[in-house]
């Protein structure tokens, strides 16, 4: 039988999904994969329930709507002071995951290479693969994730033909201060690389940590490609509304394969979705406090069943140490910890290269009363493991 791509077999289905799965299976609270419980906006869903009668329902531009590109641009340029065309500097794609996909093989070449931060989200190196990159590993030093300058640039020093990062990062919380992203700028500069950076989250920051686009940066426009979302901003990620924005060079190539990668995002969607890309700037600053809200609540059963965690500075993301547990596989405790505690995590060794089984990221993207539910059933995780351990 002919065989399969030697690419798939440098890395494993996406661990995060797993979870899901197992959570499904035995009926225990998701705080593994990042989706909310609640519902979006309601004028985003009334506008959904109009768009189903009246349309539209077939093809956009290929790379999005015109009124929802000049909506976006009118939004990310209210944040950024960028100035961007929504002719020229953006591109709609079927979510940030295909963003990031599309913006790696539209600039890399067979046998380049790419830097990726450790702890990264999982996606960073199956997308450098297989866009036909080897990946470089730069760590993110806990507790605050900074890295490290010297290291950062010995990194730089191989000739990368790109750096991701992710700010606000997930699985960590980093959110990278003016000062790292000055000299991150520097050194891109310096060796000719491009910046490709995962904003996701970038609503989603926690006082007195304040989010930067790098692209705002001076010179660093032209060499930056942004991929970002709706879905964790408008909790609507389902939809799978995502974009890029960048310099016009960089997204005519994007363009072309976006085009061959998914045609466009769906339609109906991208003109329901208009009306949250004119929320008022109100409607950020709640969604921090809603967000502040929820990490405090389960930080605060973290805290009374006396596991050591990171608060993070942004996203809504946690991480755990378990080592207290005397769990050498961390994916085997994630099931443990499902069937007996039921609550989902997810392992912390798919996010890191090192060899990294101490640690187990939570999310908190849920109503109170879900998370309330989740924090008391790891008040008795202890009691739990005394009792079973692994058995």
């Amino acid at each position: 039988m002919p065989g399969l791509s030697d690419k798939t077999k440098i890395f494993t289905e996406s661990v995060i999904r797993s979870m899901t799965r197992t959570a499904n299976k035995y009926g225990s609270i998701n705080l593994s994969q990042g989706f909310p419980d609640f519902d979006p906006p309601k004028e985003i869903t009334d506008k959904l329930s109009e768009i189903a009668k009246n349309g539209p329902h077939q093809y956009s531009v290929t790379w999005g709507a015109q009124n929802f590109r000049e909506a976006l641009v009118d939004k990310i340029n209210n944040f950024t002071n960028l100035d961007l065309d929504p002719n020229k500097n953006v591109v709609i794609t079927c979510g940030s995951t295909e963003a990031m996909m599309a913006s790696l093989l539209s600039v890399i070449n067979k046998d380049d290479k790419v830097i990726i931060f450790s702890p990264f989200y999982e996606n960073y190196t199956a997308d450098t693969i297989l866009s036909g990159a080897t990946p470089i590993y730069v760590n993110l030093n806990p507790p605050e994730f900074s890295f490290n300058k010297e290291e950062l640039e010995a990194a730089f020093k191989q000739n990368p033909k790109a750096i991701v990062i992710c700010n606000p990062s997930n699985p960590s919380g980093k959110v990278f201060t003016l000062e790292e992203l000055e000299y991150l700028s520097s050194l891109a500069i310096k060796y000719d690389t491009w910046v490709i950076t995962d904003e996701v989250y970038e609503h989603i920051v926690y006082p007195p940590n304040k989010h930067i686009a790098i692209a705002s940066l001076p010179n660093m426009k032209e060499r930056t490609i942004t991929c970002s979302s709706l879905s964790k901003t408008y909790s609507i990620t389902g939809w799978r509304l995502g974009y890029i924005y960048g310099p016009e060079r960089a997204l005519n190539a994007i363009k072309k394969v976006h085009d061959f990668l998914t045609v466009g995002a769906a339609a109906p969607l991208q003109e329901a979705a208009i009306v949250g890309l004119k929320m008022p700037n109100s409607y950020y600053q709640d969604l921090e406090d809603l967000y502040v809200k929820k990490r405090d609540i389960f930080i605060s059963y973290l805290k009374e069943a006396s596991l050591k965690y990171t608060t993070p500075q942004g996203a809504y993301f946690i991480l755990v140490d378990i080592s207290e547990f005397d769990a050498t596989d961390d994916t085997k405790f994630c099931n443990w910890l499902a069937k007996e505690v039921k609550v989902a995590a997810v392992p912390g060794s798919s996010f890191f290269k090192e060899n990294i089984t101490h640690l187990i990221r939570f999310h908190f993207a849920k109503k109170e009363d879900t998370l309330h539910q989740a924090g008391k059933n790891l008040l008795n995780l202890r009691k739990i493991w005394e009792e079973k351990g692994y058995k």
